[in-house]
This record gives structure tokens, sequence and C-alpha cells, in this order.
């Protein structure tokens, strides 16, 4: 009855929130659709854990991104389907012979949302100065902008500044690598030629918001958010759904003439219970089902990943994840400095069992390397990583100096709750480092934000974490190693490399690849990170994921793509 009482006030949102003078109205006016596509409709979504923030310089999680990269847009964006960069706000940009300036030509059909920031509730065009403003702030110090270390050595007058807005000071003009040369003109310059360059633009911290939102809302813009994006947000329930409705006023068409976005309305629940989120699904109140229980998979799926029974009537999806699941060391805390204890506890893992039969075959052993074995261009294969020999285990484990786990101190891994594969994993890691090494270990559940912060705070000693390509490139697995990542003090959050790893070679190594615009070469010297941090083992490397969705029969023109990157806006539903 909830979900029915839902789907009307949804109805009438439609009807009188985006801007209807017909407010009488409680059904919404049905729109002509051209070619084989169809208008309306609701996108029932769900998530594991809620979102921690909709702020784009703040956005870190999963939850948070798929919902945000619905509201907000940024010059460019990855295809939906190959994650090829392409336009988005900016209708083309130029580089300049030097590979270090770019010029992005805006469109002149872009609004901000209808919203009450803006002195009559209506949203206005889109200007140059929106989006020198946007990434001035990505380039300022706040302890809320989580996207600096990505820009931070790339964008020149980035360090400078940072260094000039602490203490929330703006100082006038901004960082001075990015130029407002006329109102549909933004120009960056970076400080070195950076092959990936546009992949960073695409990311969430990049998103163009206007100020007026940041002057209205403040520290409220974690769940008050105004972009260009297809949805509108419309309403969020903390902890319990989030809903967008269609942006009447969206700038693109499809090629037949149709406005978009095709969808009326998306509906996003946060059930945390895979199990139960599954039980919606098969009642029609859920149209995906991202990566269904591993419990079930037997009865869902035959050896050779067909559907079975009921479940042959939606859409199965399956696809190689640019994905890795590792524990996490804490590599200057006093237990796990020691190399060949980390070592040891990945001799001591049986990685091929994990996925196997916890994973019931949705994924692959991680024996390559941080990189997973999902880019076209980069072989992971040719990385020499752990196997499964529980002898060089213990002999390690001796040499560490705790000889048959004597001496070891009890130990906690922690995890994140929201999801039972966590939990199963964990266990079966627990069960391998107690039966191999003779040692104690407890697990831990927090609950994701909670968990997040102490990882970045150093404040967990061993602890699960996943990391899912914000960008297709190795450089963003690797970047999670690079030392100019860790902050000066062990009081000072480390974001991005949450382990605090060093290694002058793998830094070395890591900058020649970034500095390189050769495709072959760049690739080759990520190769050659790739395998020295995986001798120095500063996690315990799980798996890659091999990600499956069901869909409902009606949802249409939804493709998977290895990233997970949901642009909805080109999603429909049939009856």
């Amino acid at each position: 009855m909830r979900y029915a009482i839902e789907l009307i006030i949804i109805g009438c949102l439609i009807s009188i929130g985006c801007g209807s003078e017909n407010r009488k109205n409680a059904i919404p006016t049905e729109r002509k659709a051209y070619g084989p596509v169809s208008n309306g409709g609701v996108l029932r979504l769900n998530e594991e854990e809620y979102l921690r923030s909709l702020y784009p310089l703040n956005i870190t999680e999963v939850s948070g991104h798929r919902i945000a990269n619905q509201i907000y847009e940024g010059l460019v964006r990855f295809d939906q389907a190959d994650l090829t960069i392409e336009p988005n706000i900016s209708k083309g940009w130029d580089i300049d012979s030097t590979k270090t300036l770019y010029s992005f030509h805006l469109r002149s059909d872009v609004k901000f949302h209808d919203n009450a920031c803006f002195a009559d509730g209506k949203g206005r065009w889109v200007v140059a100065n929106d989006v020198k403003y946007c990434l001035d702030r990505l380039c300022a110090d706040d302890v809320n902008n989580k996207g600096y270390e990505f820009i931070k050595d790339r964008i020149t007058g980035a360090k400078e500044y940072h260094a000039a807005t602490a203490g929330g000071k703006l100082p006038y003009g901004g960082c001075k690598g990015i130029s407002v040369l006329n109102d549909s003109t933004i120009q960056i310059k970076l400080t070195q030629p950076y092959g990936g360059f546009l992949n960073l633009m695409a990311l969430p911290f990049a998103y163009i918001y206007p100020p007026e939102a940041v002057e209205k809302y403040g520290i409220d813009m974690r769940i008050k958010a105004v972009g260009t994006g297809p949805f509108i947000l419309k309403q969020l329930r903390e902890n319990d759904v989030v809903i967008l409705l269609r942006n009447p006023h969206y700038w693109d068409h499809d090629e037949y003439g149709n406005q978009l976005p095709y969808l009326d309305a998306i509906r996003w629940s946060f059930i945390s219970d895979q199990k139960s989120a599954l039980l919606e699904f098969k009642k029609k109140k859920i149209d995906m089902i991202f990566r269904p229980p591993l419990e079930m998979m037997d009865e869902i799926l035959d050896r050779e990943g067909n559907l079975l029974g009921d479940y042959k009537q939606y859409q199965l999806q399956e696809k190689p994840s640019m994905t890795v699941q590792f524990y996490g060391f804490k590599n200057q805390g006093n237990l796990f400095n020691n190399k060949k204890l980390r070592q040891a506890f990945n001799y001591a893992v049986d990685r091929p069992k994990i996925v196997n039969y916890t994973l019931k075959g949705s994924g692959f052993p991680g024996i390559y390397g941080i990189v997973p074995p999902a880019f076209a261009l980069f072989d992971a294969s040719k990385t020499i990583g752990y196997s499964y020999d529980p002898e060089k285990a213990r002999k390690l484990m001796a040499d560490a100096g705790y000889p048959g786990g004597k001496g070891f101190p009890k130990l906690d891994l922690q995890i994140n709750s929201g999801g039972g594969r966590n939990e199963q994993v964990a266990e079966a890691v627990q069960k391998m480092l107690s039966e191999n090494l003779n040692i104690e270990i407890n697990i831990t559940k927090m609950p994701f934000a909670q968990h997040l912060e102490a990882i970045e705070t150093s404040k967990a000693e061993f602890y699960r974490f996943g990391w899912i390509a914000d960008y297709p490139d190795p450089d963003n697995f690797l970047m999670l190693f690079y030392s100019k990542y860790i902050p000066a003090s062990m009081d000072e959050r480390s974001y991005l490399n949450t382990t605090r790893y060093k290694n002058e070679q793998f830094d070395e190594f890591f900058e020649y690849a970034q500095a390189e615009t050769d495709e072959t070469k760049r690739n080759e010297w990520y190769a050659k990170a790739n395998q020295t941090v995986i001798e120095d083992a500063p996690v315990l490397l799980l798996f890659y994921d091999k990600d499956r969705r069901l869909l409902q029969p009606t949802v249409k023109n939804f493709p998977q793509n290895a990233m997970e990157y949901r642009n909805l806006r080109d999603v429909f539903k049939t009856n």
C-alpha cells in the first residue's frame, strides 16, 4: 500500500512540482514519443547503503554518485555504453600543441534547475563564470572538498590557490590556471601534459552548480542539490527514500527529436538486505537488482550462467568490472609496518576458493595486481601476484617475528555493514588466516559513513575497502598508493592513500606514467608501478568483481558498463 500511495504522490509532484500552472491536475500530461522509445513512468532503484552527500565536492561513495549523476552535469561525461569521453554542457574543446591548454566551448542552451536559491525561483542560463566558480572551489582548501587531491598537481596555480584559501578566504581572481575568455569559453592550463585530464573533468568533483545555491544552502548542499541535469531533486527522506523528477527544461534531445529524459521520475529505496531487495524486485516494486544475493545464485542461474525458472522473465546483464576489493593494512602503524607480515597474510588466503564458493563465480581472483583485468590497453595478467601458499605464509610469519602465530595480538577486521557479501567474504578470510597463521581475527561491522571516517583518519588497523573506477584508466587505481597523497600528520585525513603507503620507486614509475602521452608507453610505466606495489603488499588483495544485474522486462536502453556508471536520461520503460 505504501508504494501505491508513494506513486500517486510522485504523479502529483510531476504535475505541480516542475512549474506546471495546472495545479488541479494530479495526473502528468502524456508526452508523445517519436521513434522506438516511450515517455513517462517511474524507474525504481535500490541502493544497499544510504548516500553520504550530494554535494559535488564531497561525493565519495557509489550511492551518492549514482544519484547525483542524474542531477548534475560537468563539461564532459562518460558514454553510458563504452565509457569514452563525450561533450556534456560543453559542446566541444580544443587542446593546444603543448597538450597543456584546454579550451572548452559551452553550450548556449543549458539552464540551472528552477530553485528557491534564485530570486524569482527560475533557473538561469549557465555561463563560463559558473564553471570557473565551481572549478575554483575544487582547488580551494575546504574540509568538504574531497576532489582536490585529483587536480592539485594538474591545474596550474591549484596549490597556490589552495594555500591562499586556508581559513575560508577566497582570494579575488580564483585559481590562475582557470580563465574565462568570454561567456561561452573557459580555459584550463595544466602544469604538464596529462593524458587522463578529460577523465577528471567527468568526475562528480567537476559538476557545475550555481553560486546562488552555495550562498543559500551552504553545508546543506549535502541534501539540497541544484544542477543542470535531466532530473531535479524533489524529495529526500534520509535513510529512507530519494525521489527525482524529470527536468522539463533539459537541453538535450534524442535522434528522433524527443526531449530527454524519457522517464517522469526516479525513486531510490535503501534496502540493505539483498534478499529483501530481491523479494521487492520479484513483486515488481524495484526495477533492477545489482549483484543478486550470493546465497541465492544457484536458484537464479545454472552453471552455464543461464537464468532458471521464474527468473527467465527478467533481463540478465553481466560484465567484468573495473573494481577491486581488498583489505587495507595501516602501513604506518606499529603492526603492519612489517612488510613480511603483510606478505604472510597475502599468501595465506585462497582467492580462487573465495570466488568459486563464497562469491558463486561473481568475480575473478585477485592474483594480478591492484589494477583489475578489465582494461583493453592494460594487460593486468603480466603482473605477478600472490598464489595460495600456506607454507610460505607461515615462514614469512615466523620471519616477521610471530612463529606459529605466537605473540600476535588479537586483530579487528573492520568492515562496513550493508550487504551480506562483505560479511561472507570476511568470514572466509577470517577462517583462512586462523587456520594458516594461527591468529585470532575479530570482525567488526560499522555503518558506511563511520567506516570511511575510521579509515581516512587511520583509526582502523585492518579494514575492508573496495575501489570502483572513477574513470577508466589504471591511473585511478594506482593513485591509491601515491605517497604525495598522504598528509603530513597522522591526525589529518588521508582520502586516497588510506593505507599511507610510501615507496619512492613506485612514486617514480607512477609519475613517469602520468607525464607520458603515448598510451602504450604510459601503460608500460603503470605496469611497473603495479608490480612494485604488489610486491610490497600494502593491502591484502582479494578479488575483482564481475557485476551482474537483473532488470525488469519493461526497462529499456540501460546498458551496463565496467564502471557501473549510470546516466539515466536515456532509459525508458515500456508497458
